[in-house]
């Protein structure tokens, strides 16, 4: 199957860009480790539309992902680019429910770092008690875990609870 579709010529320079971009940060996920096979997804919003975002191919390795294949889907979950792929429905639910609340969040990272997880699995959270920890306390925000998000209706609260 061809995973690099020949998307280019239909595609704004300022999108495109978007696109270099957000490949790139699939490979620097991908070589530090941090892909985690399907559970892992990234975002990057087009840049001048009101919910279009860019989200990873469903089932293609991270360092398969090019600007060609990544996928550009809507709010509602319309894809809007054309794709072998479908997209991670959890991924959408979460990356349009940040994208949504969030008109300033150009992209949007979804991992299971090992620093990550420990930090989720206590139940107090990030302690203060590094100068790193402390520059980002006051701009960390929670949700709790419901199960794997699925559900749009889990959208409202992902919104709510960021910081």
């Amino acid at each position: 199957m061809d995973t690099n579709l020949p998307l280019r010529s239909g595609i704004s320079d300022i999108e495109w860009e978007a696109r270099i971009d957000l490949a790139a940060a699939f490979r620097l996920v991908d070589m530090h480790g941090w892909s985690d096979l399907l559970a892992t997804h990234l975002s990057a919003r087009v840049p001048n539309t009101d919910d279009h975002f860019l989200i990873n191919p469903f089932g293609m390795l991270f360092e398969e992902i090019t600007a060609s294949s990544l996928i550009k889907i809507d709010g509602d979950g319309n894809i809007l680019s054309v794709s072998a792929y479908g997209f991670n429905p959890a991924g959408f639910v979460i990356h349009s429910a940040v994208h949504t609340a969030r008109n300033d969040a150009m992209c949007v990272f979804h991992t299971h770092t090992e620093a990550g997880v420990g930090v989720a699995t206590q139940e107090e959270g990030l302690l203060p008690f590094t100068q790193h920890a402390l520059a980002v306390l006051a701009h960390t925000g929670y949700h709790d875990y419901e199960g794997i998000a699925m559900d749009v209706d889990e959208r409202a609260g992902i919104a709510h609870d960021l910081a």
